[in-house]
């Protein structure tokens, strides 16, 4: 276990290196650094415990091949973690999703029980300020595709019982919830019958609907159905990346505002930079091609192309271009003008997009330099705190009040 002096002093130094990457911005980030630290700080979207299940890592000390770990949370001023509990479309369609999304439950409860000193499960909004008091950086669970609980409405108020407080309720590919956002074709035209029971059973519950990589139909599906706020847990906007579904437009984006929710933006670069996000939605054309061309191959008794190969050239051919902290406060402002400053927040993406991020937005230890931007563009202190954790911590009180009911 660090000292406090070593503990000091590993967070000075990261409050260093943050400062570096932004000189334009040096000068005012001890005024953000200050209001970071004061301000509830929620990230609804970090994709720690996939990584820990792929490699394990101690996230109480310093950790620099991810993006989270605690003496950088702390640096950046981080109190509660949304922490992904994420399954893919394969692992949906072998069987293994539930399995998987316990493991990675356990994970972080592991961390958590390792280190009581550093990290607190959090259940409950009414627990922040008791649970974060000590310097503690709050674990609260968001299932990232709604896989995990298969056909069974059961495996809901099973997952709840585990700390799930939003569910995500599809991801890459269309499930037996809902459409995808990013499936060329689409199976339900929206949310399937059973999708539309297992909205009504998350509000029941006080689970927060997340329509994150929701096609378009379902995201007005859900909006029809809950009878309480929604959330965005980690999307862009269309207005910046024209066509790309898995952003939210304008018109989704002010119905979720209407009906009390909050849209928490994301930060890494294949959602805040147009020609990342064509090259996603290219990438998502070239892999139905891919698998389309495999399947006739396979048929024929002819070869097949290696998906690790096809991910591979794909890679060399399209380079993640550079992107500065601009186009995340850009979106922030787009945002705040479209919908109001209520609700707005943010879902960072750390630990799930491969490193692809914005200068100035490459951790957990950079949320300062978020503030600072926002302080530059004019936004009041008040309004900052809005953004970095208040709105979204009202919509959890109100779904969480709503289920008591």
């Amino acid at each position: 276990m660090q000292s406090a002096t070593a503990l000091r002093l590993t967070l000075c130094l990261l409050a260093l290196c943050a400062a570096s990457t932004l000189p334009a911005m040096a000068g005012d980030l001890g005024k953000a650094r200050r209001l970071a630290d004061d301000a509830l700080l929620v990230d609804t979207h970090i994709d720690a415990p996939g990584e820990l299940v792929k490699r394990w890592a101690d996230l109480g000390q310093a950790t620099p091949s991810v993006e989270f770990d605690y003496p950088r949370a702390r640096a950046g001023g981080l109190d509660v973690a949304f922490m992904s509990i994420y399954t893919s479309p394969g692992q949906d369609a072998d069987g293994s999703a539930p399995q998987v999304a316990h493991r990675q439950i356990d994970a972080i409860e592991a961390l958590a029980g390792r280190h009581p000193d550093k990290f607190a499960l959090l259940r409950s909004p009414a627990d922040v300020e008791q649970l974060r008091k000590g310097g503690r950086v709050l674990l609260a669970f968001g299932m990232e595709n709604g896989a995990p609980i298969g056909d069974d409405l059961a495996q809901l108020a099973a997952f709840h019982a585990r700390g799930v407080r939003y569910i995500t309720l599809a991801h890459s590919d269309n499930n037996r919830i809902s459409d995808s956002s990013y499936a060329l074709v689409k199976r339900w035209n929206g949310l399937s019958p059973f999708g539309k029971q297992v909205v009504a059973e998350m509000n029941r519950l006080g689970i927060m609907v997340d329509v994150s990589h929701l096609s378009d139909a379902a995201v007005r599906d859900v909006l029809a159905l809950s009878q309480v706020p929604v959330i965005a847990s980690h999307s862009g906007l269309r207005h910046f990346t024209p066509g790309f579904e898995r952003n939210l437009s304008d018109e989704l984006a002010r119905a979720i505002a209407a009906k009390g929710g909050v849209i928490q933006l994301v930060f890494g670069t294949g959602f805040v930079n147009a020609q990342a996000a064509a090259d996603t939605q290219a990438y998502f054309r070239a892999h139905a091609d891919l698998q389309r061309d495999n399947a006739a191959a396979e048929a024929a008794g002819r070869p097949t192309r290696k998906v690790s190969d096809f991910d591979r050239e794909w890679e060399a051919a399209h380079p993640v271009p550079a992107t500065t902290i601009d186009a995340v406060l850009d979106q922030i402002d787009h945002g705040v003008k479209l919908v109001g400053i209520d609700h707005i927040g943010i879902g960072s993406d750390f630990d799930g997009v491969g490193g692809a991020l914005p200068e100035g937005l490459r951790s957990v230890a950079d949320y300062p330099n978020l503030v600072a931007g926002l302080q530059a563009r004019g936004y009041r202190d008040d309004d900052i705190r809005k953004i970095l954790g208040a709105n979204l911590l009202r919509v959890w009180s109100q779904v969480e009040a709503a289920a008591r009911r």
